[in-house]
């Protein structure tokens, strides 16, 4: 018999699959229970919420995300410019690998709660984005307002891209001179 911790992890793995394959807007609770291979009803026991789920679903892209930028910059140069360069790269390409997984994680109107441990798992990426930019930058505004602006333009490009938007607009083969726009923008150009 299948114990209350594996049930979890299949119906949260189900959710995962499912958000790769067909996009957010698939995740119902009758969905992953089928492809859990459960009754509807069983998600209940360990996810009273639709809510609950669809957060600890997110939970596992934010520590995917957060697993991919640990890498990418554990052999970096030191120089924070050189190293948020590094992440916007990372961060584009999760949002095009994992263009469900993105989508959902990013959607706090529908995961906004406080006690769900999302914040959790998303807050020290942008911490990490902070410090750099604090770093980085002379202090002409508080880092965590650069940050954030920064934040928006490379989640902005990111978004656009997959959308197909950019790429019919600027005709470029990669997001990349972009990312470098928008972080020449907020924190100055390569010193």
């Amino acid at each position: 018999m299948e114990s209350d911790h594996g049930l979890r992890e299949r119906l949260v793995r189900a959710g995962i699959d499912l958000v790769r394959a067909e996009g957010s807007a698939a995740l119902s609770l009758r969905e992953i229970a089928r492809r859990a291979g459960v009754s509807h009803g069983a998600p209940r026991r360990h996810f009273p919420t639709h809510l609950q789920l669809l957060s600890t679903i997110a939970r596992a892209g934010f520590a995917d995300l957060a697993a991919r930028v640990a890498t990418a910059l554990a052999d970096a140069p030191a120089d924070p410019r050189a190293r948020v360069v590094l992440l916007a790269g990372v961060y584009a390409r999760f949002a095009t690998e994992e263009r469900g997984m993105f989508e959902l994680m990013f959607r706090h109107d529908l995961l906004e709660s406080g006690h769900l441990g999302l914040r959790g798992t998303s807050m020290p990426l942008f911490g990490l984005l902070v410090d750099l930019v604090a770093e980085a930058k002379p202090a002409d505004a508080p880092p965590e307002v650069t940050a954030g602006a920064l934040w928006a333009g490379l989640h902005g490009v990111v978004q656009l891209w997959n959308w197909g938007s950019l790429p019919l607009a600027t005709g470029l083969p990669g997001p990349e001179p972009l990312l470098e726009a928008v972080i020449t923008a907020h924190m100055g150009g390569v010193r």
